[in-house]
């Protein structure tokens, strides 16, 4: 293994958006059994170090493509595209007016205390993600559109947010 690798070689995967989510948990335990700092416990410092090293590498590879979103957003910048999101809110109208709508029944069925409504709309939003994340696979994966993907991604980033507001008004009902 090469420090160096990017996560996708690191785990002998492609790059690409659209992974195979079984052979990257299989990578990941088979690493994870060679580099694991119980391993090491037994040689000398420098090793254990090393050994610590590459585990939390491993570990913050693995949780990095695990996640869609964390995942396009790392094989953009991989590809010298950033993604812009701490900056570009651009987003088209039809977009954020559903998210407002969306956040606006959300508090409303949190208020009511309507954890029907929410669980409904717990799964629209991951029908909607789903769409957005077959999307992404197209844009990044078959057309190479890398705005296009970008745009997703920060859309996304919108749709996780709303997910675990609809998820913490579900915990605040059920409490």
């Amino acid at each position: 293994m090469d420090f160096s690798d990017d996560h996708f070689a690191l785990f002998g995967l492609p790059r690409r958006q659209a992974l195979d989510e079984l052979a990257l948990e299989g990578h990941y335990r088979d690493i994870q059994a060679l580099v694991h700092p119980d391993k090491h416990a037994h040689l000398p410092d420098a090793d254990r170090r090393r050994a610590m090293q590459w585990a939390t590498r491993v570990n913050e590879a693995y949780l990095t493509l695990k996640s869609p979103l964390r995942r396009a957003e790392y094989l953009l910048r991989l590809l010298g595209h950033d993604p812009q999101i701490e900056y570009n809110t651009a987003m088209s109208a039809d977009f954020l007016m559903h998210q407002m709508e969306l956040r606006e029944a959300v508090e409303e069925a949190r208020q009511g205390g309507d954890g029907d409504a929410l669980d409904r709309m717990h799964r629209q939003m991951k029908k909607e993600m789903q769409v957005q994340h077959v999307a992404l696979a197209e844009a990044l994966d078959r057309r190479n559109d890398h705005v296009g993907g970008a745009e997703i991604v920060r859309q996304l980033m919108f749709q996780e947010k709303l997910l675990h507001e609809i998820d913490e008004a579900l915990e605040i009902i059920e409490a």
